[in-house]
């Protein structure tokens, strides 16, 4: 899909995202030691998608306020409790909902929301989201040490 150069940042980050899914799946059926698996999702998290889902909130959100950025700001707040909980848990349940949950997300976005913000958005908004976002957006890296999906 043809995403505006804009956003294209965000987007590229939702292959990694995407990759995290797999792996994690990999790991479950692999039995793959549960810290292992936790070790990888919270560094995701902290390396990763924490920092994705605050500029999505910073840059996007208030340009447009409906049910497409309710829907994006509620999935966001349940991905981050997922993230409380697998932080005191080596429940696999938890990782294969966050691996779910993840995966729906951003289908979501690429599918749905980023189509109606380039739809919605006039291309003065969408200048000043691109430039915003290449002041603050960090290229991500798919370096994790730790194969465990393997």
């Amino acid at each position: 899909m043809k995403r505006n150069e804009n956003i294209v940042l965000l987007s590229r980050d939702h292959h990694f995202g995407l990759l995290c899914s797999w792996k994690i799946r990999q790991g479950i059926k692999k039995e793959t030691e549960g810290y292992r698996i936790r070790k990888y999702i919270l560094y995701f998290w902290k390396n990763h998608l924490e920092e994705h889902f605050k500029e999505e909130e910073q840059v996007l959100f208030p340009y447009l306020k409906d049910e497409y950025s309710f829907r994006t700001q509620s999935e966001h707040t349940q991905i981050k409790t997922l993230i409380l909980q697998i932080e005191n848990s080596e429940n696999a349940d938890y990782f294969s909902n966050f691996a779910d949950l993840l995966e729906q997300h951003i289908r979501f976005e690429e599918r749905s929301w980023f189509p109606h913000l380039e739809e919605k958005l006039d291309a003065d908004i969408l200048n000043t989201i691109g430039k915003k976002l290449s002041h603050i957006h960090s290229e991500e890296k798919d370096d994790y040490p730790d194969e465990f999906w393997k």
